[in-house]
């Protein structure tokens, strides 16, 4: 694997990093102040306009896309580290139009969506005029497999007709949110993998309810939030498909591929700052006589949790550059294994970090908590670990049945 970026993407990273540091980081007290001022949680900050402008102004606006002339251009590779910057706060992704799940939804858009698809709903996107949701889990069924999906996308005539009930729907609590992606079946007597399509729902059709917002270990995450929703004879023009009936689960597995690659490395740059919290905290604090960087516990937690960022890293930039060489197919156990092995590292990282902190580190004033909390949900969004470990144990024994079979098998390592 390649550590050398192009000229220009290495000033980039640069820029960003210069930007986060002295922007970003010190808008969030900004942020959250003028957010509970507001009185209404579902309000937006004035401040994250200003941001928002100041980032596209210095050129960090929207860049993922990979090789896409919507975005910067950049190889899955090349943006990996910019989103591992970004990750270091919790506004930094949306600040430079970054943030999940539009990032997801504008690239099923940009790939699978028509030309007045694309006018409709992936320009205001990208400007960052509106925001968008996904929704495709359910709580009646088992979603982590896909093909339980039990909502219904009936056509009738022109239309489409939407029945079902959704959860963590991300995003839809924000007042911009216009538009969702919804997953649901259309066929249910297709082979398992043809009945499911996804289909553009307006957030303002009659019948897309909002049950309730839903906490993540007791966070609303707002103004952001994670909806129940009720889809109840939703009715939408048939030209809202994305890409065709039945191809839904194909759609899936396309935008899942570069969503797992943001997500770990968003985790890598939350831990990082969570592991610069924590040098600084025991730099400056005395317990039974020394100063706490002087405890020998507490200089393991710093070396385990540089060892064990690092190694993150570079396990997720060599999926990145497998997905970029050989396509996300043949990237598969390189990407599940980064979603194994990035929340589980962010959230050791962030539990030591939590213990140096004390009392501190688990009310809202450190950051620690919220972060931990938004971890952990990533041991289960995109899969839950189990079966990303499913996949991994199935591709190794694969390897093995092709070495009795054919001889010695070319592994992930030798592949570099």
């Amino acid at each position: 694997m390649s550590m050398e970026l192009r000229p220009e993407v290495a000033a980039l990273q640069a820029r960003l990093r210069e930007f986060t540091r002295d922007v970003v980081e010190p808008g969030e007290r900004t942020y959250w102040e003028q957010h509970a001022a507001l009185g209404n949680r579902w309000s937006i900050p004035p401040v994250l306009d200003e941001l928002k402008a100041k980032a596209r102004a210095a050129g960090l606006w929207n860049l993922f896309l990979p090789e896409s002339e919507y975005g910067a251009g950049l190889t899955n590779r090349e943006y990996a580290p910019l989103c591992e910057i970004m990750g270091r706060s919790t506004i930094g992704p949306e600040v430079c139009n970054c943030n999940a799940p539009d990032t997801g939804n504008m690239e099923v858009l940009a790939r699978y969506g028509s030309a007045e698809q694309k006018k409709q709903w992936l320009e205001p996107l990208l400007a960052g005029e509106i925001r968008s949701a996904f929704a495709m889990t359910e709580p009646d069924v088992a979603s982590s497999d896909a093909t339980n999906i039990q909502a219904r996308i009936e056509r009738e005539g022109d239309d489409y007709v939407i029945n079902g009930r959704k959860w963590w729907t991300s995003g839809a609590m924000d007042p911009r949110c216009k538009i969702l992606i919804f997953m649901g079946k259309t066929d249910p007597a297709a082979p398992r993998h043809l009945q499911q399509s996804m289909v553009l729902v307006p957030m303002e059709t009659p019948g897309v309810g909002v049950v309730r917002p839903l906490t993540v270990f007791g966070y609303d995450d707002a103004p952001h939030g994670h909806a129940e929703m009720v889809f109840e004879n939703v009715r939408v023009p048939a030209s809202n498909v994305l890409l065709g009936e039945g191809r839904g689960f194909e759609i899936a597995q396309g935008r899942l591929g570069p969503g797992r690659i943001h997500h770990c490395m968003r985790l890598i740059g939350a831990a990082e700052r969570a592991l610069e919290k924590m040098c600084d905290r025991v730099s400056g604090r005395v317990a039974f006589g020394k100063p706490l960087a002087e405890q020998g516990v507490i200089l393991e937690w710093i070396a385990d949790s540089r060892i064990e960022i690092d190694q993150a890293r570079l396990l997720t930039l060599h999926a990145a550059e497998m997905m970029d060489r050989e396509g996300n197919k043949a990237a598969r156990a390189e990407i599940a294994m980064i979603k194994v092995v990035a929340p589980s590292m962010a959230l050791r990282v962030l539990d030591r970090a939590i213990q140096a902190f004390g009392g501190a580190g688990v009310n809202a004033d450190a950051g620690l908590a919220h972060a931990w909390a938004g971890s952990r949900t990533l041991r289960l969004a995109d899969g839950p670990d189990e079966v990303h470990r499913v996949t991994v144990a199935k591709i190794e024994l694969a390897k093995r049945t092709a070495h009795q079979g054919n001889g010695r098998p070319v592994s992930s390592v030798e592949r570099t």
